[in-house]
């Protein structure tokens, strides 16, 4: 199931967070922005959906929003103990259908250089990359993928 974070699930999203993106601190040199995000706030904006299984235990999240013709998809999480399951899957094929309801043309979004399996897992996706550049000091790796 995917519901609609509400603001009592900022520290599960966090602690997600945590264990997802923890292996990349060595090799980033530091914590990569999905570690370090307002989650209180972007809850509050209605921009975080969480993926819990039937019994409403938490397995991840998603970040994403409006941004002109597209959705950005800003950080998809999955806890390494639900990790091979789907949830990562599920939440973006989520993230695409919330993109088609609104009317948006597309999803993008960007991923460290260094998180090297996203840059495998995103073309199987059907994402396309598009550009690579450093910002906020990290080195970044932009996809995007058209809907119809």
């Amino acid at each position: 199931m995917i519901r609609l974070a509400e603001a009592d699930d900022e520290p599960e999203i966090r602690d997600c967070a945590e264990q997802a993106y923890a292996r990349y601190v060595p090799m980033i040199g530091r914590k990569p922005a999905p570690m370090v995000a307002d989650f209180v706030t972007q809850i509050a904006a209605g921009m975080v959906y969480v993926a819990t299984d039937d019994q409403a235990i938490f397995h991840g999240f998603i970040v994403f929003y409006a941004e002109e013709e597209h959705i950005l998809l800003e950080n998809v999480a999955v806890l390494p103990s639900a990790a091979g399951r789907g949830v990562g899957r599920a939440l973006i094929s989520f993230c695409e259908d919330a993109a088609r309801q609104r009317g948006m043309n597309g999803v993008h979004l960007y991923t460290n250089e260094k998180m090297t399996d996203n840059l495998s897992i995103y073309p199987k996706l059907g994402y396309v990359k598009v550009a690579q550049r450093t910002k906020d000091g990290f080195k970044r790796v932009y996809f995007e993928k058209t809907l119809t």
